[in-house]
């Protein structure tokens, strides 16, 4: 039959792929279970450290293609440190809290806040990163990605506190690094400013030095490009140079307001 043949093939191109989307599904379970438990008052830390214990070893039996690595002893080792991101990420919410107007109480951005919730993830991701546990850290920010519209690679190197207001549209590439109390707005791209694959051991991402900030739609581009600490980059602004401490870089585009009933009366 036509659909055997068709069922055949199908499966034959499939087999040079094996990947398992059930390592996606996985680890955005344990994600969010991660995120509750170290967030949520009601969420039990004992009983829900025990199950993401276990969750995470199955993790590590699908990802981990190089078996004496001991990825499943890896657990151990992230458990110990996450008070310290715990910890971060508190400095992270007050940060955002004291420079933010519309923020009512510290409850709001917890709950509320897409890029408290990417830069928490971003946290959570990174640590685990650099313990070299293939593709979990990733698919880890990719779960705050398609929930809040914020790209953070977990490779990128942030520190503490760091401001994300509204979020949609940010992408903070792998080689990034951003120095403490910078503020970015949404529509925001640190990107690289040529793409190949022979560059994959270089830094291609910009660095952004402390208390800068980064107005929406504007792009930052290039591993060499660094902006100087205080800076303000306004809106819409594309940068590929560095450029010096305290410096106020704007977009030259014009805008022009005429009153209608003007327009009218000239008719």
């Amino acid at each position: 039959m036509i659909a055997n043949s068709i069922f055949e093939r199908i499966h034959l191109i499939k087999q040079k792929n094996k990947q398992s989307y059930i390592i996606k599904e996985k680890t955005t379970a344990f994600t969010r279970k991660l995120f509750l438990c170290l967030l949520d008052v009601n969420t039990p830390i004992d009983e829900t450290m025990v199950e993401l214990a276990a969750e995470f070893e199955e993790l590590a039996d699908l990802v981990c293609y190089q078996p004496q690595q001991q990825c499943k002893t890896i657990w151990e080792e992230y458990l110990a440190i996450i008070p310290d991101i715990l910890e971060k990420l508190n400095e992270d919410a007050e940060f955002i809290f004291a420079n933010d107007p519309a923020a009512k109480s510290l409850e709001e951005v917890y709950l509320s806040y897409p890029g408290f919730y990417a830069i928490a993830t971003y946290r959570l991701s990174h640590a685990l990163l650099q313990f070299g546990l293939p593709l979990v850290p990733r698919l880890m920010t990719e779960c705050a990605h398609s929930t809040t519209g914020i790209d953070i690679n977990p490779g990128a190197q942030i520190d503490v506190p760091f401001f994300i207001d509204h979020g949609t549209g940010i992408v903070i590439g792998e080689t990034s690094v951003i120095k403490s109390h910078v503020k970015i707005y949404q529509g925001v791209t640190l990107g690289a400013h040529s793409v190949d694959k022979s560059m994959q051991k270089i830094k291609r991402h910009p660095t952004i030095e402390e208390g800068v900030t980064i107005y929406a739609n504007a792009t930052i581009l290039g591993g060499n490009t660094v902006v100087g600490k205080n800076s303000i980059i306004g809106g819409n602004v594309w940068l590929t140079k560095s450029v010096p401490q305290d410096s106020i870089v704007s977009n030259l585009s014009k805008t022009s307001i005429k009153s209608k009933s003007n327009e009218q009366s000239n008719n």
